[in-house]
């Protein structure tokens, strides 16, 4: 077993262990949906967000989360930055659907780190 296959395997059964930090939850990317897929969303922030001079709405901030799975659960995708990638916040498929754009996304040994952005209320 090779360096790499040893740690796709700890990945799988630390990290993403649904017992220990993962949740299933399905993800819309490139007009396909992967259901029940097992990931770990962290570092939520939010922040004012930019404002142009010709903008006048109030209210609004940028929403940040990190979503970290396995690229094969993506069907081997590893997401654009710019694309628009939607997670539902419940098992099953169903219910609400977040939706962010992809702020930068990088794969190591098999897993990405895609940092998300959204804008709130």
């Amino acid at each position: 077993m090779s360096f790499k296959d040893m740690v796709a395997a700890d990945n799988h059964s630390t990290f993403l262990n649904l017992a220990e930090f993962a949740e299933k939850r399905t993800i819309k990317y490139d007009g396909e949906i992967f259901v029940d897929i097992p990931i770990v969303l962290t570092g939520r922030k939010e922040k004012d967000r930019r404002v142009l001079v010709s903008d006048h709405v109030q209210g609004l901030f940028l929403v940040t989360d990190i979503l970290h799975c396995a690229m094969s659960d993506l069907g081997g995708k590893q997401p654009e930055k710019g694309s628009r990638i939607s997670i539902n916040y419940q098992e099953g498929g169903g219910g609400y659907f977040g939706s962010y754009y992809v702020a930068s996304s990088v794969e190591k040994m098999g897993m990405l780190r895609v940092e998300l952005e959204a804008i709130g209320e």
